[in-house]
């Protein structure tokens, strides 16, 4: 073997030497990262979030203060079957593992009904299309009262004995009645249109209406 075959073949073991510790340096660098990442943020660990729901604001604060974990109110709801400031629903939910110092985003009740402005239905929309407006507000709807008009359109509006009307604000712990129209017209309350008659004016009248036009 001449000087130039050796030298190429130091040169070529000595190339794939380097690339073998080169491939060899990655994949630790990798496992060294992942393994600095897992410690790092503690993978694997965390806390378990409580059920809050039905407790109160300050039941549920104390709670999670004890768990190393933070309460702040992002919204809140009414249901009238709950007392005032307690949790109706929580995010993230319970059972899922935070980090310690993880805020818990919480929805509480409102001490009060909500209000809503009625919307633009009266004399402008069907029984159908009205109660799907009002229910998905919230609002409670009783047995229409039928009147006569058109069938299934909306009349009037009535709540707690006496009539709303368009944009009115009111809470939906009150239960609403549309006045609908049952297909019928009572004819009795129209108007009844005549043609006037007209009558010949008598010869006498209408000569002294010519004469005393014709006075300068």
């Amino acid at each position: 073997m001449n000087a130039k075959g050796l030298f190429d073949k130091i040169r070529g073991s000595y190339l794939t030497l380097n690339l073998l510790a080169m491939a060899l340096v990655v994949v630790l660098l990798c496992i060294g990262v992942g393994y600095a990442l897992d410690v790092y943020t503690h993978h694997g660990e965390g806390i378990a979030v409580p059920d809050l729901k039905g407790k109160t604001f300050e039941q549920a604060y104390r709670q999670l203060e004890e768990a190393g974990l933070g309460l702040v109110v992002s919204d809140s709801g009414y249901n009238k079957k709950m007392g005032a400031n307690t949790i109706l629903a929580q995010t993230p939910g319970e059972g899922q593992r935070v980090k310690q110092g993880h805020i818990i985003y919480v929805t509480v009740n409102s001490p009060s009904s909500p209000t809503f402005a009625l919307p633009d239905i009266v004399d402008n929309s069907s029984y159908r299309e009205a109660a799907a407006k009002l229910m998905a507000m919230g609002f409670q709807l009783t047995e229409p009262l039928r009147i006569n008009g058109e069938r299934d359109w909306i009349y009037g509006i009535m709540c707690r004995g006496r009539r709303v009307n368009n944009g009115d604000r009111l809470s939906i712990d009150y239960p609403l009645t549309l006045m609908v129209g049952k297909g019928t017209i009572d004819y009795t309350d129209s108007i009844e249109f005549v043609d006037p008659a007209y009558g010949e004016p008598a010869s006498g009248e209408a000569v002294e209406y010519i004469e005393e036009s014709a006075q300068p």
